[in-house]
C-alpha cells in the first residue's frame, strides 16, 4: 500500500518544523464512503529500527513500515474502531510497549482558562500549566503544558526519550501561546525539560517555569512530583489563623537561612544545642559537605526556635536557585522547593511539623528579578518573554539580573499564583517581600540614561505597583490570617495600607529608616549618643503612617558590616550590655519584629552562607546569658499585650520623656488596644548607671520591675529596683506621680502596674 502522507510532511516532522504534530502523527480514520472503514497509524521515533501496532481489544500486531524516512513508521489497520492500541518498538537491543502519546486528545486546557490566563487572572494557572499526573481514557501518564508564544516549535525531552526532541513534539494550541502533550506512563520522579526552537532554529533546554521541583544542582532539569500526596495534620492551626488579626498578636520573626544554620549534626553540635557546655574546639565544628535535611531540620530547629520563644520563622527563599552563594535570591524554580535539602513533601513536612508545635513560616518571594541562567526564564522562547525587551527596563546591571515584566498579563499572572502557591500548597503563614523599591521606581540603581519614564513621565514603576496591589488583594481574600511584609526602604506612600483606600495591601513594611538610625546610634561611642537623641526618637515621628516591622536582618551582618556585637563600641561587657540594651529597645518599640540567625548567640564573625553559626560560642557564659536573655524577651514580649496588640495606633505609645539627651535616657508608655493595660519603659543607652532618676507615671500604685536587661542572668550588673518601686505624689514629665527609678547602665527596664497592690 503507498504512503498516505507526502514527503514535505514527513520532513517536517523529522525536522520537528510543524507546528501540530497530532495532524500527522497518532491514529486516523481513513473514510470510504463517507464511512470509516480503517485507521491509519503514524509514529516518529528516532531511535526506532522496527515498529508494530498492537490491538489488545483484536488480540492483534500490525507490523509498521518506515516510509520517507527511516524513522517515521506507518501503517493502516482494517477496522472501523481502533482504540487503546500501543507501539511495540525495537531500539537496537531493546524493546518496549508504549501508549502512543498522539492517541489521546490532551486538551485539558479549556478556551477559557486560556482566556483567564491571558487577562492575568487565572490565580490557580500552576495546576494547569507544568507536569501534571493524570488519566486519559483509563491510561495514566503526565500531562505537559507551557507558555512559550514565540516559540517555532516546543517538545518534551527527558530520561524518558533520552533527551531527543524528535520523540515527544508538542501541539500548540489555536490561541494564548500554550503547547500541550500527554506522554502515557511517565510517573513521579522523571527528569524532563523543553526543548524549544525560536524561528531561526536556535535551540534552548528549558526547565519548567511551572515544574514543581529540580534536581539538586548543578543538574537543572525538572522533576515529575505529585503535591497532593502529603496528608497534613495542621488542621486546627488553619482553621485558628483564619480567624486572628496578625496585627494584633505578637510577631516575633527568627530569619534564617536553611543551609548555613547547621551542616551535617555532629554529636558536639548536638551537645551545644541542648545546653552542655563541655569544652568544644572549632576543629571539631569543621562544617560538612552535607546540607541537613527537612526533616533533620524540623527535629533540630524547631524545638531550638520554640525554646528561644519566637512565634515565626522566616526562611530566606526555598524557592529553587543555581548558585549558594546568591543566598536564594536568584529564583529559577519559582514553584520548586530547593533540593537541596529534599523533597517537596519533605519541605511540608516540616511546616506541618512548625504549626503543630505554634509555629509560624513566613518564606522570602522575589518577584522583583530573575538570574540569566540558561535553563532558568530568560529569552524562554527565544524571545523576551517574561523580562523586558528594553534593557533600560529589564535589567538590574548591578545584579546581574532582568527585571520582570509586569505590564505583561501572563507574567503577572504567573508571579501572583505563584504567591498563592506558596500558600496553597505548603501552607505558609506569610511571605517577605523582597526589594521591593527595586520594582517601584524605574530609576532603581539607574544612572541618568539608563532608565525610561512611566507614560506620565514619572519614575514610578505604574505597572509593578498594580501587581503587588492585585497579589496582596487576592492572597488576603483566599488565605485570611496570613502576613506580606514589604521590605522597601523609601517613602512610597501607603505601602501597608489596603488596596481599596489606595494603598500597596501589604500589612506589615519593614522599617528600614529604624534600623539604620538604631545601628548608626549603637555604633557610636556613649558618650557621644547624647548629641545624637534623634536617632532614638525619630521613628515615633512617623511609625503610625505604615505597619511597621522592626528588623535586624542578614543584610545587616555581612559585606564587612560585621556581626552585630561586632558593631558595639567598649570592652566586652560593654559590647554585650549594648546588644541587650538595643533588642530590650526593639521589643518594647512599636512594631513587630525580626532579627537573623546567629545574633542570638553573640557572634562575633559576619554571616558565612558557606558555613554553620558559631556554635562553639555557647560553651561560654557571656554567650549562654545572651542566649538566655533572648528566651526571656520574648516571653515577656509574648505576655504583655501592651507590647502589641496597640503597635499600629496613637494610642499604643505615649512618650514619658524623649529629649533627655544630657543623659541619653528615654521613657515611655505601651498601651493595650483592648484593656486598660500598660507598662512604662524607661531605656538608659549610656554605660552611667542612674541611682535616682525620676520618671513620671499615670496612675498611682506598686509598678513591679517585670524585665530588666542588666540582670545578672544574662551578665549584666544586677542593677535595678529590688522587684519594684511605689509611685509618689510627685508630678512630674506632666504626671500627677512618679516614680524614683534606679537606671542600670545600658539598661532596659519594664515595668508594670500590680492592681493587687493598693497605696
Amino acid at each position: 500500500m503507498s504512503p498516505t502522507i507526502s514527503s514535505e510532511q514527513v520532513t517536517q516532522i523529522a525536522n520537528n518544523l510543524y507546528h501540530d504534530p497530532f495532524e500527522i502523527l497518532g491514529s486516523h480514520p481513513l473514510k470510504e464512503n463517507g464511512h470509516v472503514k480503517s485507521w491509519v497509524v503514524r509514529a516518529f521515533l528516532p531511535k526506532a529500527q522496527s515498529v508494530s501496532v498492537i490491538c489488545p481489544e483484536q488480540r492483534a500486531e500490525y507490523p509498521m513500515t518506515a516510509v520517507h524516512h527511516p524513522q517515521f513508521f506507518e501503517c493502516v489497520i482494517d477496522t472501523p474502531e481502533l482504540s487503546n492500541y500501543q507501539l511495540r518498538i525495537i531500539e537496537g537491543e531493546h524493546e518496549r510497549v508504549i501508549y502512543d502519546p498522539y492517541a489521546f486528545d490532551s486538551a485539558k486546557l479549556t478556551d477559557f482558562d486560556i482566556y483567564l490566563f491571558g487577562e492575568g487572572n487565572h490565580h490557580r494557572i500552576y495546576e494547569k500549566l507544568g507536569a501534571h499526573l493524570i488519566e486519559l481514557e483509563g491510561v495514566k501518564g503526565v500531562y505537559f503544558a507551557v507558555w512559550a508564544p514565540n516559540a517555532r516549535n516546543v517538545s518534551v525531552i527527558g530520561d524518558f526519550n533520552a533527551w531527543d526532541g524528535g520523540e515527544h513534539q508538542m501541539r500548540k494550541r489555536d490561541n494564548g501561546g500554550i503547547w500541550e502533550l500527554f506522554i502515557p506512563d511517565l510517573q513521579v520522579g522523571n527528569c524532563y525539560k523543553y526543548e524549544i526552537k525560536n524561528n531561526q532554529g536556535h535551540i534552548y533546554e528549558k526547565s519548567d517555569p511551572y515544574g514543581f521541583a529540580q534536581e539538586i544542582r548543578p543538574k537543572t532539569a525538572s522533576l515529575v512530583v505529585d503535591l497532593d500526596n502529603y496528608q497534613w495534620q495542621d488542621q486546627d492551626w488553619m482553621e485558628k489563623r483564619r480567624h486572628v488579626d496578625p496585627l494584633k498578636q505578637p510577631i516575633s520573626v527568627y530569619e534564617m537561612h536553611l543551609g548555613s544554620w547547621l551542616h551535617e549534626a555532629s554529636s558536639v553540635k548536638t551537645r551545644l544545642l541542648s545546653g552542655e557546655s563541655e569544652p568544644v574546639s572549632v576543629a571539631e565544628l569543621k562544617p560538612h559537605a552535607r546540607f541537613l535535611s527537612y526533616y533533620e531540620l524540623a527535629e533540630k530547629l524547631i524545638p531550638y526556635v520554640k525554646e528561644l520563644g519566637y512565634t515565626h520563622i522566616e526562611l530566606l527563599p526555598v524557592a529553587e536557585h543555581p548558585f549558594d552563594g546568591s543566598w536564594g535570591y536568584q529564583v529559577t524554580g519559582y514553584y520548586a522547593p530547593t533540593s537541596r535539602y529534599g523533597k517537596p513533601e519533605d519541605l511540608m513536612y516540616f511546616i506541618d511539623q512548625c504549626h503543630q508545635q505554634g509555629i509560624g513560616v513566613i518564606v522570602d518571594w522575589v518577584p522583583g528579578h530573575f538570574p540569566k541562567d540558561g535553563h532558568g526564564l530568560a529569552f524562554f522562547d527565544g524571545s523576551h518573554l517574561y523580562e523586558h525587551g528594553d534593557s533600560r527596563k529589564g535589567e538590574h546591571k548591578e545584579w546581574g539580573t532582568l527585571v520582570f515584566n509586569y505590564g505583561r498579563n501572563e507574567v503577572r499572572n504567573f508571579l501572583v499564583s505563584n504567591a498563592l502557591f506558596w500558600f496553597d500548597k505548603y501552607h505558609i503563614d506569610g511571605i517577605r517581600v523582597d526589594a521591593v523599591a527595586s520594582m517601584l521606581y524605574l530609576d532603581y540603581n539607574r544612572k541618568p540614561g539608563e532608565w525610561v519614564t512611566n507614560k506620565y513621565g514619572g519614575r514610578e514603576n505604574l505597572e509593578a505597583a498594580d501587581f503587588l496591589r492585585q497579589t496582596n488583594h487576592l492572597i488576603f481574600s483566599y488565605f485570611p490570617g496570613i502576613v506580606s511584609i514589604a521590605e522597601e526602604s523609601t517613602s512610597w506612600p501607603m505601602v501597608s495600607w489596603p488596596t481599596y483606600v489606595g494603598g500597596l495591601g501589604f500589612n506589615l513594611k519593614w522599617n528600614m529608616g529604624w534600623m539604620h538610625d538604631m545601628l548608626d546610634y549603637f555604633s557610636m561611642d556613649p558618650w557621644f549618643r547624647q548629641f545624637h537623641q534623634n536617632n532614638i526618637t525619630f521613628s515615633m515621628w512617623y511609625h503610625h503612617s505604615e505597619n511597621y516591622m522592626l528588623a535586624l536582618s542578614h543584610d545587616e551582618i555581612v559585606h564587612g558590616k560585621s556581626n552585630t556585637i561586632g558593631k558595639m563600641p567598649g570592652d566586652e561587657w560593654q559590647k554585650f550590655a549594648n546588644v541587650r540594651c538595643l533588642f530590650a529597645y526593639m521589643f518594647t518599640h512599636p512594631g513587630k519584629k525580626t532579627m537573623f540567625m546567629s545574633m542570638e548567640l553573640g557572634q562575633w564573625s559576619e554571616w558565612n552562607v558557606w558555613g554553620d553559626l558559631e556554635w562553639h560560642l555557647l560553651q561560654y557564659t557571656p554567650h549562654q546569658q545572651l542566649r538566655e536573655f533572648f528566651t526571656q524577651l520574648n516571653a515577656v514580649y509574648k505576655s504583655q499585650p501592651a507590647l502589641y496588640t496597640g503597635d499600629f495606633i496613637k494610642e499604643g505609645f505615649q512618650w514619658i520623656d524623649c529629649s533627655d539627651n544630657r543623659h541619653s535616657v528615654a521613657s515611655f508608655i505601651r498601651r493595650a488596644s483592648d484593656s486598660e493595660d500598660f507598662l512604662i519603659i524607661v531605656c538608659n543607652f549610656t554605660p552611667q548607671p542612674h541611682s535616682h532618676y525620676r520618671v513620671g507615671v499615670p496612675t498611682p500604685g506598686f509598678y513591679t520591675e517585670i524585665f530588666n536587661s542588666d540582670a545578672r542572668e544574662y551578665g549584666g550588673s544586677n542593677m535595678g529596683n529590688l522587684g519594684g518601686k511605689w509611685t509618689e505624689e510627685w508630678s512630674f514629665h506632666n504626671f500627677p506621680y512618679s516614680l524614683d527609678l534606679c537606671l542600670p547602665p545600658l539598661g532596659v527596664l519594664v515595668l508594670k502596674l500590680d492592681s493587687l497592690r493598693k497605696v
